[in-house]
């Protein structure tokens, strides 16, 4: 609030304002800062997600066409080092699995691992 002053005329702000800026931005900025490492998280976590799924596919890929020993060579080399990569056969289908890891800040203690599977049935060459 300003007040005036009879004498003068001049408005002035009042003293007991000063200050409030300092306290609501060192307040805030933390909190935006908190946000942003949150959606630099998810971001993250979304491409992992979609490393992975890629990486799943192309080992189907490569089950389809008849090398399925060349399944997990191709979805490591979408899905990267880190990642887990499972070749399994169940009766006709091959199904390729591939999990990661999330590396982010936000997520150090709390381990957080996506998976992702693609089945396929091997090409039979006539």
């Amino acid at each position: 609030m300003r007040k005036v002053r009879p004498d003068q005329g001049a408005v002035q702000p009042d003293q007991g304002s000063c200050g409030a800026v300092t306290a609501e931005l060192a307040v805030g900025l933390p909190a935006v800062a908190l946000l942003l490492a949150a959606v630099l998280t998810g971001l993250g976590a979304g491409m992992t997600q979609l490393r992975v799924e890629e990486a799943a596919r192309a080992g189907a890929r490569e089950v389809m066409r008849g090398s399925t020993d060349e399944a997990e060579a191709a979805a490591r080399r979408v899905a990267g080092a880190n990642a887990r990569v499972t070749v399994s056969i169940d009766g006709q289908w091959v199904q390729v699995e591939v999990a990661s890891s999330v590396a982010a800040p936000l997520l150090e203690r709390l381990p957080l691992e996506l998976v992702a599977t693609a089945s396929a049935l091997p090409e039979s060459v006539p």
